[in-house]
């Protein structure tokens, strides 16, 4: 786990909220002092539970949260799975926000099996935001403040694509999960494909696309699919299925990884087997060490998010609301207000935007 002090936390977010859009877009600038709203005192009682603290994007998150709670007189309290897909603890961090009486819930749900402690939260009077992924449906929450994850796989699908230059791909996938269905999971995957121009089936399920065909980003080409493997969003498990996908094609050239955990696991595996030179590799994130590997050549491409913008949000929409009774709302043609991504890369590609790695550094999070 990847830590930070709290003073650099809010100086990252303060540039990425510059990079992207600032927070009066949504007219959230934070407060201070007590409120009408929350418990009998006055206090605003807010919870963040996260998915899991092994992955330094939710630290980065709950450092956001903890510095925006403590300026504006939050009583925040915090709850994390003990993993990726650990939905018990999550369901019971929401109960205990009811008990609580808090004014609100900011929580990046683990999966749909969650959805029922978020309605009972929500007939009790709280307020629940999900932060950096979407529920499905999206009306399970109040608002979602979250990338495009389908935008940010698109952007480097067509990275990828135009790399490629028309030689034929040859892809592993490096998924979330493998027996859980979450919106980020097949966003991400689907919004690679699309980016990469391969046509698409079912776009809420991944691995359903045909095996072979023609791709259609960057000059075009052939493509095998060799298969999806879950990584749980972890550097050990994306080592694991980076070495399942070689057994099955050797000859993989191109890896798509949920995260940047995930990739660089599936980096190792590839060293191991020699062909990490010839293989490009992309992943969603924007973290230090994410960007800092783009740098260095292991990952060519990454997708950057900030969520210590989404965090910061939550914060100041759960305080508003409770001082003002105003809510916050979502983004023009989409049911979730976007948190924006930009891809980081220093091989840019013609018409398609994207910024340095040295410019990513400036404004990534974690270590």
């Amino acid at each position: 786990m990847l830590n930070r002090s709290t003073s650099r936390t809010r100086l990252r977010g303060l540039l990425a909220v510059g990079a992207i859009a600032s927070l009066s877009a949504l007219g959230l600038a934070g407060c201070s002092g007590t409120s009408s709203g929350g418990a009998s005192d006055g206090t605003i009682g807010v919870a963040l539970i996260v998915k899991t603290t092994t992955n330094p994007y939710f630290v980065a998150m709950e450092d956001a949260a903890k510095a925006d709670a403590a300026k504006a007189g939050v009583k925040l309290t915090l709850a994390a799975g003990k993993k990726d897909g650990d939905a018990a603890t999550q369901i019971q961090a929401i109960e205990d926000s009811i008990s609580r009486g808090d004014k609100g819930i900011l929580i990046t749900p683990t999966d749909s099996t969650v959805n029922s402690a978020i309605a009972k939260a929500r007939k009790a009077g709280l307020y629940v935001i999900a932060l950096d992924t979407a529920p499905a449906p999206a009306n399970t929450v109040d608002i979602t403040f979250a990338t495009d994850n389908f935008a940010a796989g698109e952007a480097i699908g067509k990275w990828a694509a135009a790399q490629l230059d028309g030689k034929a791909a040859v892809i592993g996938l490096v998924d979330l999960f493998s027996n859980q269905v979450a919106s980020v999971d097949y966003d991400r995957d689907q919004g690679f494909l699309t980016g990469m121009g391969i046509p698409t089936k079912d776009k809420t399920k991944n691995g359903d696309e045909d095996p072979t065909g023609t791709y259609t980003g960057g000059k075009g080409g052939t493509y095998t699919i060799v298969g999806n493997q879950a990584s749980n969003g972890d550097e050990a498990d994306g080592r694991t299925a980076m070495e399942t996908l070689l057994s099955k094609n050797p000859n993989i050239n191109l890896v798509y990884a949920i995260n940047e955990p995930a990739a660089y696991g599936a980096y190792q595996a590839l060293k191991a087997a020699g062909t990490e030179k010839s293989t490009l590799l992309v992943a969603i994130d924007g973290g230090c060490t994410g960007v800092k590997e783009v740098s260095q050549g292991i990952i060519g491409a990454t997708s950057q998010q900030y969520p210590s913008k989404m965090a910061s949000l939550g914060i100041d929409a759960i305080v508003k609301l409770a001082k003002t009774g105003e809510k916050p709302q979502v983004s023009g043609g989409l049911d979730f207000y976007n948190t924006g991504s930009q891809l980081v890369t220093d091989k840019s590609v013609a018409g398609l935007t994207s910024i340095s790695a040295a410019d990513g550094a400036k404004i990534c999070w974690g270590k």
